[in-house]
């Protein structure tokens, strides 16, 4: 469990302000929070709920249903592999079972210092280049087992 410092808390605060404080600017305001922390942990949703004048239940099932949203902390290096159609067909899978072995994650989970978190996704509208990795907005293509590590190793500087 975090504790939220008292700046932290102004600055959700803030942020609920922005939208009004109206309970149906709850996924904007979440958003907005998610970008300002990295995730949203129980405590911050907690403070949103209290601002919005909602239930923490109806927080956290909107945090909870939506992929975008998370509440564990993403490492600095967010690995995100597609496994549509396209990049199944064409690998994904074994590519994915190969950031799994090398940094020894599973999928939703991050690196012990922090530098790197694992996820997949359905699409990301680039199957051309099937298979995908995205690593944070940087998109690589045609990536094969070898290239997992190449692209590892870009990032362990």
């Amino acid at each position: 469990m975090m504790t939220i410092c008292e700046n932290n808390v102004n600055k959700i605060h803030t942020i609920c302000n922005e939208f009004n404080n109206d309970k149906r600017e709850l996924i904007n305001v979440l958003h907005k929070t998610q970008n300002t922390f990295g995730y949203l942990p129980e405590e911050v949703q907690q403070i949103v709920a209290e601002d919005l004048n909602t239930s923490l239940a109806h927080v956290y099932g909107v945090v909870s249903f939506y992929s975008f949203f998370t509440m564990t902390p993403k490492g600095e290096h967010p690995i995100n592999i597609c496994t549509g159609t396209a990049c199944y067909v064409r690998g994904a899978e074994k590519v994915l079972n190969e950031f799994k072995s090398i940094l020894n994650i599973k999928i939703g989970e991050t690196t012990r210092d922090g530098k790197f978190s694992l996820s997949s996704l359905r699409c990301v509208g680039a199957c051309g280049l099937a298979p995908v990795v995205l690593v944070g907005e940087k998109v690589f293509g045609r990536v094969t087992l070898d290239g997992v590590q190449r692209i590892l190793n870009e990032y362990q500087q």
